[in-house]
């Protein structure tokens, strides 16, 4: 009997599909038919997300997440995802008070980037991904170290998540500011790159940069799928 999968999304729309497609098609692919896991997903308004980080009330988002998780569990879910990498930051208060058990998008980037042997990473996310120090501490655990872009790249590389590509529009210059900052995170000593958005994926490719890239809807996607089969 496999597990349901509960999926926090609309964090934004556009990575949330992603995930869907990913773990049903991934099933597919691995077993041969289509008896994969049953996914519910609670779709939060992104406005409200936006509204509260942007005045530092992170207490409304905890209380936000809480809530649609115990949605997510009274429609049957047996664990949960955040579908995104930004509300990881309160993803210890959510984790103390929610009874579904939660599948930590950061914890398997780092196990995915032992599992290849590397390290040193470079971040790109939103600025308070790159910037607020909640994700560089958490990989520290496994003793890797995150480089981050300077503050001005990190600005360019905030803004065309939230004006681009949240909104599906994948546009090529912005494809080259994000591979000239991938450039210089090299430069600097990253052996990889963790995409730290989850739309990140969906305009960076691997054939873009000769560098490794960690997709972390992929990989959060992959844990998933493990999660709710085996």
């Amino acid at each position: 009997m496999k597990r349901k999968i509960g999926i926090v999304g609309g964090l934004s729309p556009e990575s949330t599909v992603s995930y869907y497609l990913y773990i049903t098609r991934k099933y597919a692919e691995i077993y041969g038919n289509y008896d994969y896991p049953e996914i519910i997903i609670y779709s939060v308004n992104l406005e409200n997300y936006h509204q509260w980080r942007s005045i530092d009330r992170w207490d409304l988002i905890i209380d936000d997440l809480v809530s649609c998780f115990e949605k997510l569990k009274n429609a049957g879910s047996d664990f949960g995802l955040i579908a995104t990498n930004t509300m990881h930051k309160v993803y210890e208060q959510v984790a103390d008070i929610v009874e579904l058990p939660l599948i930590n998008i950061i914890d398997e980037t780092a196990l995915k980037a032992k599992e290849l042997r590397l390290n040193t990473l470079g971040l790109l996310g939103t600025k308070y991904t790159m910037s607020d120090g909640f994700y560089q501490e958490r990989l520290s655990k496994f003793d890797i170290k995150a480089l981050v872009p300077n503050s001005d790249q990190q600005e360019v590389v905030h803004k065309i998540i939230v004006n681009e590509l949240v909104r599906g529009q994948f546009l090529e210059r912005s494809k080259s500011r994000y591979i000239e900052i991938i450039q210089d995170l090299v430069s600097r000593g990253a052996k990889g790159v963790i995409l730290g958005c989850t739309e990140i994926p969906l305009l960076i490719k691997k054939e873009d940069v000769d560098i490794q890239l960690l997709d972390t809807a992929i990989i959060h996607s992959e844990a998933a799928l493990k999660a709710a089969v085996n």
